[in-house]
């Protein structure tokens, strides 16, 4: 698993410059999804979709693993399948994530990456540009990571290598790779660079901010930007090609799964924006490379149109096992869909806590925004009080309450918060409908009234399929009343 990986960067989706053999190889040994679309945004939310197999961005934003969450690799581990985590993905090691890699059998963790608070300096370093205090940490970070061998990403899959070399020829056991790249900054030794050789003389700047193109940002840096992030998914290709190499070494492919995919993509001044998170997520960020090896259909070389989401991905892992998938995965089991382009849905929905909440069903998309600037009402509803970063604030907490169990955790009163929209505004752009077939980059909303009221019927069977909480429907102004009056 790779972070921020958009696939319009990669050669299986239509890229024809940017140097990456190793996804073209795996896109000829494996089944390569043209509609897979995020569920929960941004990392962990994603991470925690992928672990439970359902959506979570309707109930909290970034968090933790709840005490009364469903977790693949646990289940695994407790159903006699031994299952390790190597990560540089240092947001497991926050706050708001350090519930995650003990529901392994045993994890690795690679420091170094971002603003991981790892190398100490107590002088203030000389930084090009100072946007906070993960940039400060990141700069000291870059002196201990600064040749290919000694940077994180290499040394993740000099782990993964290890754990393959140890334990390949045993049964049983599951491996979860993930990798912080090509996820800002961007970072990259000068032999990834020189596959893209281009002029630039202008300002420092491999890690733009999560936020509209700014009038300074010229046309050449964002040039710059975008041929140091192709850099990144060549060295991305790179690692990629030494555990396709191990697996022909060691002829895997007989037994062995394999699955790669990201969290979400990445924007380089498409629309005008950096990033993802802010604006509303376009088809650049919401849908998302997925590649998947099975051993036993042994089905390769082809693509699969069907509609599938992150929280598929645990279902199918467990069923691969041939252990029961929980009642409370909703994710579904791809199996027939990896070998015979099986349907599991005929809609989806996605999004980020406060956000636009969003509904495909392949061809169009429906972005439904909140009715009003204040974004109200918002609740966060957990066992676990931390944000990314921190723990719940003394007035969150003063005002929080016990409220009912949701039909997913295990008969257990939840606390409930006023929640803050996570890095996003939807109100201001408002609600947007968009045909994919005839539109894919997403120019050019339609107004198509029956539509619209189509995947708003989606939209909200499938938020009461996941238990949301009534006052996202107020939120987004499906009441019922309302809704019956748009229909």
């Amino acid at each position: 698993m790779f972070d921020s990986l958009a696939k319009n960067f990669l050669p299986p989706y239509g890229n024809e410059w940017v140097k990456a053999p190793n996804f073209q190889r795996l896109a000829e040994r494996s089944v390569t999804f043209d509609k897979c679309f995020v569920g929960s945004m941004p990392c962990m939310p994603a991470r925690r979709d992928l672990h439970t197999g359902r959506l979570n961005f309707l109930h909290r934003s970034w968090g933790p693993i709840e005490p009364f969450d469903d977790s693949m690799p646990e289940i695994l581990k407790n159903n006699g399948v031994y299952s390790h985590l190597v990560s540089d993905h240092y947001h497991y090691w926050e706050d708001g994530g350090a519930t995650y890699h003990n529901r392994y059998s045993s994890w690795e963790c690679i420091r170094g990456q971002e603003g991981d608070k790892w190398k100490a300096e107590v002088a203030e370093p000389s930084i090009p540009v100072y946007a906070g205090e993960s940039y400060r940490q990141d700069w000291i970070n870059r002196k201990y990571t600064n040749t290919e061998a000694t940077s994180t990403q290499a040394r993740t899959f000099d782990k993964a290598e290890e754990f393959l070399r140890t334990n390949h020829c045993e049964d049983n056991w599951f491996l979860q790779v993930e990798c912080f790249d090509p996820h800002p900054p961007f970072f990259v030794p000068e032999k990834y660079q020189n596959l893209y050789p281009h002029k630039y003389d202008g300002p420092h700047f491999d890690w733009p901010c999560y936020d509209k193109v700014k009038e300074n940002e010229t046309p050449e840096m964002i040039e710059h930007c975008r041929m140091l992030y192709a850099a990144l998914v060549s060295m991305c290709d790179h690692s990629l090609g030494r555990i396709l190499d191990f697996m022909d070494e060691q002829k895997m492919w007989e037994d062995t799964m394999l699955i790669v995919t990201t969290d979400h993509g990445f924007m380089l001044g498409e629309h005008n924006w950096w990033a993802f998170c802010r604006p509303p997520f376009w088809a650049d960020v919401s849908v998302k490379p997925l590649h998947i090896w099975d051993p036993r259909c042994q089905r390769m070389g082809e693509r699969c149109n069907e509609l599938v989401q992150t929280h598929d991905i645990p279902s199918t892992i467990l069923e691969f096992f041939n252990i029961p998938v929980p009642k409370d995965m909703q994710g579904k089991v791809l199996r027939d869909t990896i070998a015979k382009n099986k349907a599991v849905r005929e809609a989806c929905i996605f999004g980020v806590f406060g956000g636009h909440v969003n509904c495909s069903d392949g061809r169009y998309v429906y972005m439904r925004a909140p009715v009003s600037e204040a974004n109200a009402p918002l609740y966060n509803y957990t066992l676990m009080p931390t944000h990314m970063k921190g723990f719940f604030t003394g007035e969150e907490l003063r005002t929080a309450e016990l409220a009912s169990p949701f039909e997913f955790t295990k008969d257990s009163k939840v606390l409930k918060t006023k929640g803050k929209a996570f890095m996003a505004n939807a109100h201001s752009f408002g609600n947007l409908l968009y045909d994919l077939d005839n539109d894919p980059f997403q120019v050019n909303p339609i107004d198509n009234p029956a539509e619209q009221a189509r995947l708003i019927c989606h939209m909200r069977r499938i938020m009461h399929e996941n238990d949301a909480p009534e006052e996202q429907y107020a939120r987004l102004g499906l009441t019922e009343q309302k809704f019956e009056g748009q229909v």
